[in-house]
């Protein structure tokens, strides 16, 4: 027999609890689920692209071996490299092949919680988002690559082969690839500053010397330590942020932008 609280003879507090922890329960269950799915949609994806590795490694390789002098090539150092090496670049590109289920899983689990106007709201971003992780992608693939490595090479000292290891390739282009993908996402980050009532876009908009300046800092942290790569960095960087004030204006209304600036006179 369930002893009762005399400070609560009506069991509503044990209800509560109980109700409290059936929520929790059904929560870290969906979330199980949702993780489960994501990391089924990456294997699936790696499966699939698992026989053409060697083809995908000299795909991602490709900006750096057209730089290489006549008679270089790329070497593997350690003795499981050459198969090690386009498995983790193949699982790598598998993962951002993957990642719009990736990010609806993550977006169906949170979707429940929001009002029917914050789904309105979130739907353009969440796909923005993704578009803008790949333009950031293809724009260190297509433009930063060639431009850093052709740099590299032409100050490589005389009598010296300029012969990369292909993990430490990897590992390098991964980091460019996260930094350009993540700066990218910048008018996302300005659109959610201005909709949670953290600023506004005056203020913003007054403040662009220092996130001009901050940009270059950026450049400098994320990208090695030469002119080209981090100017190719630090020039997106700002243009998006002025990118994302245009789209705060126009997705959030005035009447949800924060008074941040104080009363007017």
């Amino acid at each position: 027999m369930t002893e009762q609280n005399p400070a609560d003879p009506t069991g509503t507090d044990g209800d509560e609890e109980a109700l409290e922890e059936s929520s929790l329960v059904s929560h870290l269950i969906e979330l199980r689920d949702r993780l489960i799915r994501i990391t089924l949609s990456v294997l699936v994806v790696f499966l699939c692209l698992f026989p053409f590795s060697e083809e995908i490694f000299t795909l991602v390789a490709q900006p750096l071996i057209d730089q290489l002098p006549d008679g270089s090539t790329m070497i593997a150092t350690q003795v499981a490299s050459p198969f090690l090496t386009p498995f983790k670049t193949t699982l790598w590109v598998a993962v951002f092949v993957a990642m719009p289920i990736v990010i609806y899983q993550v977006w169906a689990f949170v979707a429940p919680g929001l009002y029917k106007k914050e789904k309105r709201f979130a739907v353009p971003l969440v796909v923005s988002s993704i578009v803008l992780f790949y333009c950031g992608v293809a724009f260190a693939y297509a433009v930063v690559f060639p431009l850093m490595f052709a740099f590299f090479n032409a100050v490589a000292p005389e009598g010296v082969t300029v012969m990369t290891d292909i993990n430490n390739y990897l590992d390098f282009v991964l980091v460019i690839f996260f930094a350009f993908g993540m700066a990218f996402e910048v008018p996302i980050a300005t659109v959610m500053l201005v909709w949670s009532g953290l600023t506004s876009t005056k203020t913003l908009a007054a403040n662009r010397a220092y996130v001009f300046l901050g940009a270059f800092v950026a450049g400098m942290l994320l990208t090695p330590p030469d002119v080209i790569s981090q100017t190719l960095l630090a020039v997106p960087i700002y243009l998006l942020y002025e990118v994302g004030i245009i789209m705060s204006r126009i997705m959030v209304p005035p009447q949800e932008a924060p008074a941040a600036d104080g009363p007017p006179n």
